[in-house]
């Protein structure tokens, strides 16, 4: 995967195929755009309104950076807006917000998929397109899962990684946010598999959950080494609680003893990659994500062919596939941070 986080409109396109492309953000064919994409003789702009779990945090603030370049790209209006915590019924009075300015497309990443359900229903009963993005409501009527990469990759990804460093062999815990993060139980119930099918001589000990706070994953990490004395490996599940498991034993002075690894952003992770404290971040291009969301909305919105991956003009995103049978579209293969490369990626 290349490395260009800041992906510009200087991009290789010829000036008519732009003028095609912000064509194709209006809500309908009769008008036609200006050179910035938005439209021209009376029509309005395509609006994807996008709700993180948790506004505030680096890996969604990096979605929102992605969402808003697409934007100025392909010239359709971007919304972002999520609750302070993370919290499934403050997540709900935003979507309601949003059906209620009646958007044309609705991405959200739900704290809770069942909860969610009945208002992407009511969302699409208003004749708003819905999907999800970065976490699925497989067992809703969005139409699309905006994905990050594979179940299987990055439930995979982590176990290696961990056990790479703990030498295939010992007992570990993972320290998880939400409870009922769909993407979340899923990354777990791969690394239960793959630990019990590859690594027999190593354990999982434990599976707590710390909400999306880092001093809450910090903490249950420490109560964690604590009660289990011959912990040697700790897994952050989520962007808060890798920092926070790293934190915890770089603060019991552990580095070398207790291994850890994670999903954090590549910033929030260096200076414990630096340290020793965590041995490898696993993530992916979390501004790709939220490009990726944009370009989807305006496919949604237009009645697009979501299929047609070679029409996506940031050049970052090269390996994007779309399942038609399943509605989702995948951004790639996971990436591994480590102390060598974690310091080149600006979020």
């Amino acid at each position: 995967m290349k490395i260009s986080r800041r992906i510009t409109g200087a991009l290789a396109l010829t000036a008519a195929a732009a003028v095609v492309l912000a064509g194709c953000t209006s809500r309908n064919d009769t008008g036609s755009t200006g050179e910035s994409g938005a439209p021209e003789g009376g029509d309005e702009q395509v609006t994807v309104a996008f709700v993180p779990k948790l506004q505030g945090i680096p890996y969604f603030e990096a979605m929102n950076t992605g969402g808003q370049q697409a934007a100025e790209e392909l010239g359709f209006e971007w919304l972002y807006q999520g609750p302070t915590t993370a919290d499934a019924a403050a997540q709900a009075d935003i979507v309601r917000s949003f059906i209620q300015q009646g958007v044309d497309v609705l991405f959200v990443a739900p704290n809770d998929p069942n909860s969610m359900a009945p208002l992407l229903q009511e969302a699409q009963d208003a004749g708003i397109h819905v999907a999800t993005t970065d976490t699925d409501a497989p067992d809703s009527v969005r139409e699309l899962f905006v994905s990050q990469a594979s179940v299987q990759g990055i439930g995979e990804q982590l176990t290696d990684s961990l056990m790479e460093a703990m030498g295939g062999a010992g007992k570990y815990a993972i320290v998880s946010c939400g409870e009922t993060a769909a993407n979340l139980n899923a990354w777990i119930e791969v690394q239960e598999a793959y630990t019990a099918s590859d690594y027999p001589n190593a354990e999982i000990v434990d599976i707590v959950y710390a909400g999306e706070d880092q001093a809450a994953a910090t903490q249950m990490a420490l109560d964690l080494m604590n009660s289990n004395p011959d912990l040697t490996g700790l897994i952050g599940e989520c962007t808060s609680s890798a920092p926070g498991v790293a934190e915890a034993v770089a603060s019991a002075d552990r580095i070398g003893e207790v291994f850890t690894v994670g999903l954090g952003t590549p910033q929030a992770m260096l200076p414990y990659l630096e340290s020793g404290a965590s041995s490898a971040s696993i993530l992916w291009d979390v501004e790709g994500l939220g490009w990726l969301t944009g370009w989807a909305g305006v496919q949604l919105a237009n009645d697009g062919d979501l299929g047609d991956t070679a029409s996506i003009t940031n050049e970052a995103l090269t390996d994007v596939s779309y399942d038609e049978a399943t509605s989702e579209l995948l951004l790639g293969p996971p990436t591994v941070f480590t102390a060598d490369n974690a310091g080149d990626y600006d979020y």
